[in-house]
């Protein structure tokens, strides 16, 4: 009889990336891998991404009681099978605390270095990854999120300058702006060593927005519409530029502010 296999949680395929697995663990989840689309999917994603959840989530981890934490790693005695294995379960007390960590953000890998895995696990689309890896981060936001009153147009301006150089781009406030929805900040991020913009915004019916763009060299692609973590996305792209306007707004909706927004963008 067959047994099935447990599908290896973020911990585990985190672990898998730092190389702190046994030969034996990590060869059933490069096996997983190769077998289920969703596992490799998931260690993508997390190879790949490098979004500043760290900054993103500072509050919470502020509040978090390192010290009890500390105190309770001090207390778990050494098992002897450390002595001849050389990356037990939680033997890493890095790896211990970033699963403790990760349980106060919703599981989320915080601050992950952009890390390559092989060609094996890169031969998907890369328009497709980016988007599934922004999805996940804009998936966080709440309207507490972006509390407080909209910038204005000149600290719109400041912060969209810093985008200017990294993506070879010239924004304006007018260009990015979505009407009836307030801009809120705009982030220079990183995917996959390359520089990506988001432009967060709120909208007062349904929630937080981002329109985010990086540079690519894939080919003009007219906008299409799809459906991740519960929010709808349109994208799009040019010669030199992806773009994805994403949110919980109704698919109309959101398919009209994103030709607004590239009419726009493309002039």
């Amino acid at each position: 009889m067959t047994t099935k296999q447990t599908i290896p949680s973020d911990e585990d395929l985190t672990a898998f990336i730092d190389g702190e697995l046994t030969a034996e663990e990590a060869a059933r989840i490069e096996a997983m891998v190769k077998e289920d689309e969703s596992v490799a999917e998931r260690l993508e994603l997390l190879a790949r991404a490098s979004l500043p959840f760290k900054q993103a989530f500072a509050p919470l981890l502020a509040e978090a009681p390192r010290e009890k934490l500390q105190a309770m790693l001090a207390a778990i005695p050494v098992q002897e099978s450390a002595k001849s294995s050389p990356a037990p379960v939680f033997a890493s007390r890095r790896r211990f605390l970033g699963a403790l960590a990760a349980s106060l953000v919703a599981g989320i890998a915080i601050d992950r270095a952009v890390i390559g895995i092989g060609a094996r696990f890169s031969a998907r689309d890369e328009n497709s990854e980016w988007r599934a890896v922004v999805a996940d981060y804009i998936s966080l936001y709440t309207a507490e999120t972006f509390a407080g009153p909209a910038p204005g147009r000149e600290d719109q301006a400041a912060q969209l300058a810093g985008l200017d150089e990294k993506l070879g781009l010239s924004l304006s406030p007018e260009a990015v702006s979505l009407p009836g929805i307030d801009f809120k900040r705009a982030l220079l991020l990183q995917y996959d060593g390359k520089a990506l913009a988001q432009i967060a915004y709120l909208d007062p019916e349904t929630g937080p927005m981002a329109l985010c763009i990086v540079k690519s060299d894939k080919g003009a692609k007219a906008p299409d519409l799809e459906h991740r973590k519960g929010m709808n996305v349109v994208y799009w792209s040019n010669a030199t530029h992806a773009f994805m306007l994403i949110g919980r707004i109704p698919a109309g909706r959101v398919q009209e502010l994103a030709e607004n927004a590239r009419s726009r963008l493309s002039s």
